[in-house]
């Protein structure tokens, strides 16, 4: 009945989905447990106490053992009960599958005893659950099913606690007007069933989407009237997050009302106090932690580090005894900014280093919230690592000597090549996508005559580490990050206009903060081939149409990509015996154009490398997982269009009869990888990536990675098929030459396209990209 997929890390309010958790368990409170209650009913009550603490592990026992005894007794309507209140507390501890798992189990119990409301709470609970989760379209169906169910049934309250999770699906959509209007519903249903609590968490709710529409007197008038709903509740674990939120969303406001700013300010930090007064009362450790800390923050936004530094250790002390990692890494975090300002940068770096382990122990549903949508892992916390590598660099710049530097630098690269696989896993969704790295050698390990150049985009400079055989080279560029990301977003934009040399100004420019700074280290030594690890706007355009003004750095190198020195398995093809898998489409499918040359594309690679060729309807997903399951190939050639969206569940690779998804594609093709000889070469010679869009860059740049193939070739945008297949096919003859790799093969073969019009423009050569293993 349910699927769940892992989300990424978000980074703002801490699980806003489950701050009013209680919401979901009307039928129980804290009266259960008095007098002469059963076993099972008093596991029920224990548990409901233990859980408005926010002792979730506790509760998980308890309703655990209730259910378990409601099933002896032969009760299915209670125990289908205690299994629903059961995936609200796993809910709240980040375990989203074992959620899914628990109302599975209840809807099963509810389909048999025929009850409706039982059917609406478990689905209005696990579009709850989509919605955390970042499936929009399965959390709107099951909010919607369960909202029916509740109305047909006559249950206000209920109604009103899946409207609630309606407006957040609204505002993570960014339909604000829409999702107020839906809070407002929602209120209004608590109100009358005097369900105080979602009260309060629909008028912050309502306060921040009316935050994000530009409505702030709309946003403070709600929030003043949460703070004065949520004051008039028990001292509880939601009572404290609800406090939290509030003084969250007051700060966020004070920019927009300068006027009250100082109004604002206090009310901001009186909100926060009184969360961590109530946190402290019911003894919960990870809520006393996000009082202190989001105190702290308050303290820095004022510029009064010092006080803030005491608050934010406060924080620290109880995210350690709560063993929350998920707490402990922000206070981290802020300990190291808070020292950086306070001029302290060895101090900032033990901090920054404390910060990205503790982050790296999270499970990413931890960090999820559900009121908006959730930022992906650039966004969220990508500053992390790039404020950590910038100290590092500059500690290392204030080193004079090389031998007490290099330690600094390398620590540097190491730190942004963690952000990078964590930026892989998140695109993908798959926490495996990587698992490999730990097996291979660093690229700047396997070659004397290529030089690993790694840019770090920083938000006032360029940094440029080189790696050669003799050694680690630093290079500092004074180009901020913007005015850099301006430069390559306009030369994507030129570069693909075949008629015009617009793009040339740009190329220089690029190549003037790119390679002309490093060219001293080049040329000390004999070097063939650059391997760019680019990061963000970077992965958007080829580095092999840069020009020096004379010609371009094609001329003078062969150039590969990867998205990590340590996501790729580098080591030379095999020429023995490579076997071919080519498929394609030369006709139109999906309203896609026809692909008339991909036919001779084809052939003249079965001439030169036999295998197996599907072509036009004998290209099917099901045939291609057959011949992948069942023979050994070197090389998979896929001629056929192909979108990289942000999205990863919308890239696709055009097939005959469907679409194939990366998901798909690394099933069939990651087998490989357990077999003696994985795929080498992964070739997709029609895909497109759109301007500008850095994420499906990167999904593009990892897709070797993903499929489980040592190397791809690939496009940026979508070219003339006839020029596709011109490249191509000359890519694969230079390949049979066994004394040059694979990144020499494909600079011959643009090479000879720019020296042969009409395709000497760039816009024809500079889109392939050879990505990962290049030798």
């Amino acid at each position: 009945m349910f699927f769940m997929t892992r989300r990424t890390l978000a980074s703002y309010l801490v699980l806003l989905s489950v701050l009013i958790g209680s919401i979901w368990l009307s039928p129980w409170d804290s009266g259960v447990a008095a007098g002469a209650a059963s076993a099972p009913e008093e596991s029920m009550g224990q548990a409901l106490k233990s859980y408005q603490r926010g002792a979730f592990e506790e509760a998980v026992a308890g309703w655990t053992e209730a259910a378990r005894l409601y099933e002896q007794a032969g009760k299915p309507k209670e125990q289908s009960e205690a299994l629903i209140v059961l995936a609200q507390a796993y809910r709240s501890m980040g375990h989203y599958d074992k959620a899914l798992q628990s109302l599975q189990s209840a809807s099963a119990l509810v389909g048999r005893t025929g009850d409706r409301l039982g059917t609406a709470r478990i689905k209005g609970l696990a579009g709850a659950l989509y919605l955390a989760s970042g499936q929009a379209e399965d959390a709107s169906r099951y909010l919607n099913e369960g909202l029916q169910l509740a109305k047909e049934a006559g249950n206000t309250g209920l109604a009103g606690v899946i409207l609630n999770d309606r407006g957040n699906l609204l505002a993570s959509q960014r339909k604000y007007e829409e999702a107020i209007a839906v809070y407002t519903e929602s209120i209004s249903l608590a109100q009358a069933t005097k369900n105080h609590a979602l009260v309060a968490q629909a008028l912050i709710n309502a306060g921040t989407a009316s935050l994000q529409s530009s409505r702030h007197q709309d946003a403070r008038d709600r929030l003043d009237q949460a703070l004065k709903q949520v004051r008039t509740l028990e001292d509880s674990y939601d009572k404290a997050y609800s406090l939290i939120s509030i003084g969250l969303a007051y700060k966020n406001l004070r920019p927009h009302v300068p006027d009250t700013n100082g109004a604002l300010m206090t009310q901001a930090f009186q909100a926060l106090n009184e969360a961590v007064k109530v946190a402290v009362a019911i003894e919960n450790a990870r809520a006393t932690s996000y009082g202190w800390g989001y105190l702290g923050s308050l303290y820095e936004s004022e510029h009064r580090y010092a006080e803030a530094l005491d608050l934010t250790r406060r924080a620290v002390m109880a995210a350690q005894q709560a063993v929350a990692p998920e707490a402990l890494y922000r206070w981290y975090w802020q300990t190291g900014r808070l020292f950086k300002a306070l001029g302290k940068r060895e101090d900032a770096i033990a901090a920054y280093r404390l910060a990205v382990p503790a982050l790296q122990s999270i499970r990413p549903e931890m960090l999820l919230t559900s009121g908006a949508e959730p930022p992906h892992f650039r966004e969220s916390v990508g500053p992390l690592f790039f404020e950590l590598a910038d100290l590092l660099l500059q500690q290392a710049a204030s080193m004079e000597e090389r031998a007490r530097s290099e330690p600094y630098l390398r620590e540097a690269q190491d730190t942004i090549e963690q952000f990078k696989v964590g930026e892989l896993r998140d695109y993908f969704r798959d926490e495996c996508v990587d698992a490999a790295r730990t097996r291979v050698k660093g690229l700047d390990t396997v070659s004397r005559t290529a030089a690993v150049v790694y840019p770090i985009i920083l938000p006032d400079r360029l940094e440029l580490l080189v790696s050669l055989a003799t050694g680690f080279q630093r290079v500092s560029v004074p180009v901020k990050a913007e005015t850099l990301t301006q430069e390559i977003r306009v030369f994507r934009k030129k570069l693909e206009k075949r008629t015009t040399q617009e793009y040339l100004p740009y190329a220089q420019q690029l190549y003037g903060w790119l390679i002309r700074p490093i060219e001293p280290v080049l040329a000390s030594l004999p070097i063939d081939t650059l391997v760019f690890v680019p990061d963000g706007p970077l992965l958007t355009v080829p580095m092999a149409a840069l020009h020096d003004g004379k010609q371009f750095l094609i001329s003078r190198y062969a150039v590969a990509i990867t998205p990590g020195l340590t996501l790729t398995d580098p080591r030379p093809l095999k020429r023995q015996a490579v076997k071919a898998f080519s498929v394609g489409l030369t006709e139109s499918v999906r309203n896609f154009p026809p692909l008339p040359n991909v036919a001779e594309e084809l052939e003249a690679i079965q001439r030169l490398y036999p295998g197996t060729l599907l072509l036009n309807k004998d290209f099917l997903v099901p045939r291609v997982e057959k011949e992948l399951k069942e023979r050994l190939f070197t090389i998979m050639h896929v001629a056929s269009h192909g979108q990289f969206d942000t999205d990863v569940r919308k890239t696709f690779l055009l097939t005959f009869d469907d679409k194939l998804t990366m998901e798909k594609l690394s099933q069939y093709i990651g087998g490989l990888r357990f077999r003696e000889e994985p795929l080498e070469l992964l070739t997709l010679s029609a895909c497109q990536t759109a301007a500008g869009d850095d994420r499906a860059a990167l999904g593009l740049a990892g897709v070797s990675i993903k499929a489980g193939a040592r190397s791809a070739l690939a496009t940026l945008w979508f070219i003339n098929d006839q020029a596709s297949s011109t490249l191509v096919s000359e890519f694969y003859r230079q390949l049979q030459d066994s004394s040059v790799s694979k990144a020499v093969a494909l600079q011959r073969a643009q090479l000879k396209m720019l020296a042969e019009p009409p395709f000497d423009h760039p816009a024809y050569w500079a889109p392939f990209l050879l990505l990962n293993n290049w030798l």
